[in-house]
Parts: C-alpha cells; structure tokens; sequence
C-alpha cells in the first residue's frame, strides 16, 4: 500500500449531466464521504467544480488519487474526453487538467459504465467471475465487458456500445442516427414509448389510470410512471413492461452469443424495478438463446452497488495506477 494512503482511500468521481458526485473509497470498496454539486455547463466550471468537490473530501481524508467516471468516449490510457453528449468536453485532455488543479494528484478517466463494472466485479454482483457483462438500464443502455477480469474498452475505447445494436430494421429513431436500437425497445424512455404506442393503439389494455393520465399530458408518462403504474396493477403499464422483458430477453440472447459471459450485471436506475421484469427476461433469453438446452446459461443478476457503483469503480481504477505508481 502506498504510503500517501495509509488506507488505501482515493476518490471517485461520478460527473452526470445534472450532478458531480464525489466519494473517499477505502480498498474495500466501502463509501467513506460523499459530496455533490450541480453540474456546470462550461469546460473551466465544470474542472473547477469536479477539483472542489475532491478538495473538500481532501480536507478530510488523505487520498492517493481521483478517478473520474462519465458517459462518453473516453481514451482511457491518455486521460482524454474526445466526446460526452452531456458534458461540455470534446478532445479535451480532462485526466491533465484536473491533477493540475489538484496539485499533481494523479487522475484517471473512464467510461461510468466500465467503472460500475469494475466495481461489481470486484465488490458486488460479480464477484470473482472472469467474463462480465454489464447492462446499464436508465434513459439508454450503458455497457461495459470484462474479459479475464480486465475491462476490454476497444481500439478505440468506445466499446462496447450494446445499446446501439439494431434489432428491428427500420425501427424506432435513435438519437445516435440508427433506427431500430436496442435501447429504443429496452429503457426507460422505450418503457415509455411504448405505454403511449399502446395508448394510441385501437386494442389499448384498459381500464388504465395511465390513459387517462395520457389524455392530459402525454409528458407525465415516462418510464418511472409506468414502472409504478405496473407494479400498481396497470394494464397498459404491465403490458409495457412485459413488453420490456422480452426485448431484454432479446438483447441478453445477443450478448450471451458475443460474448459467452459467466455474469450479466443489470444495473442503472430501471433495474430498481427488476422485479417486475428480469424473471420474464431470464425466461425468454433462456429459450431463444443459440444452442438452449445444450449449453450453460449466464447468471443474470442485478446490481448491488447501485448508484454508488460508478464512483467505486472509478476510485478502485485510480487506487490501481497509484499502487502502480
């Protein structure tokens, strides 16, 4: 153990679209501190608001080093941010920047996804298998893959981009320019979509509290809603999310035939309300998969880090490269 950490504390930094969350992580994996700020919308304010959230945990822990978890495409081993669709970065050298601001502390950057994998992998829902894939389920989908326990990010570190496999040709629009993406029919907002496609529907389930809700203001029904209008007994919210697990099921069969993983992690914020859906899920992948009943299945299971997954990993990767250090 590095001598700058007596206890093997660094920080993980989660930098999201609406916040900056920043946490002291000890060697096992234990969130010792916590701060949060908004998220600014320039370069320079959102640096010195990431370094002032870690200087404030500084004040009372002694860290090796930072690491800082985003969506994006992140080259990890350089430090760089060549694009964040929430953040303001672009080819932006961020891991220099905020050690500078920092005093030299040594910083890490990577995609939240892969740092959430790496914190299940050695702390959670995957402890200890060798070929992980992580699902991250909220407004899109998130990936991330573990090969031999180490994070495969690609030539390019943009892999692996699960959410954007096509599955219907000629489908839903996707903001990344495809139609028919994955994450179109499996997410929160494809939780959503389809509850209004099947409000619009002349065969609509009802009666449906989410109909009428519709018929007043059509942006009141997103994902959150009609997961809580299912688990309230809701025939459209149901049927959508029934909808949901066979699309998952779908998406599992594809990763499962890629990959071949010991352990699918089902993360994010709709995962909170696996268990409506991840039974159904299981079922249908299990049935479809190429060579079912021939072959072992993954375990699917849910995150247990939750939201705090993301900075874990983030600090566990910058506790690596000062140990290395």
């Amino acid at each position: 153990m590095s001598p700058r950490t007596p206890e093997g504390l660094t920080i993980g930094v989660d930098v999201g679209g609406t916040s900056v969350r920043a946490g002291v992580v000890d060697a096992d994996g234990e969130v010792r501190d916590t701060v949060s700020v908004p998220t600014p919308r320039t370069d320079d304010a959102l640096e010195a608001a990431i370094a002032g959230a870690a200087d404030e945990l500084r004040t009372r822990h002694r860290v090796g080093a930072a690491g800082l978890a985003l969506a994006g495409f992140v080259d990890a081993p350089r430090g760089l941010v060549r694009y964040a669709p929430h953040l303001s970065w672009r080819d932006a050298p961020v891991a220099e920047r905020i050690s500078a601001r920092l005093g030299g502390l040594p910083v890490v950057v990577e995609h939240d996804a892969n740092a959430a994998a790496l914190a299940e992998r050695r702390f959670g829902a995957a402890a200890g298998a060798s070929t992980v894939v992580l699902i991250a389920l909220g407004t899109g989908i998130g990936g991330a893959l573990l090969l031999g326990g180490e994070l495969f990010r690609g030539a390019h570190g943009v892999a692996p981009e699960l959410g954007h496999l096509r599955v219907v040709p000629d489908g839903r629009a996707c903001p990344c320019g495809k139609r028919g993406c994955w994450e179109r029919y499996c997410s929160g907002t494809a939780l959503a979509t389809t509850a209004l496609e099947m409000i619009s529907a002349v065969d609509a389930p009802g009666p449906s509290v989410l109909v009428r809700e519709a018929a007043r203001d059509p942006g009141s029904i997103t994902g959150k809603r009609v997961a809580t209008a299912a688990r309230e007994g809701d025939p459209v919210g149901r049927a959508a999310v029934a909808d949901m697990a066979r699309w998952l099921g779908e998406g599992l069969s594809l990763v499962a035939d890629l990959f071949d993983p010991d352990v699918v992690v089902i993360a994010g914020g709709v995962s909170t309300s696996a268990p409506q859906f991840l039974d159904a899920a299981r079922d249908h992948y299990g049935r479809i998969l190429t060579g079912a009943g021939n072959r072992p299945l993954a375990r699917i299971r849910t995150a247990q880090l939750g939201g705090a997954a993301a900075v874990v990993g983030a600090a566990t990767l910058a506790r690596d490269v000062a140990r290395r250090g």
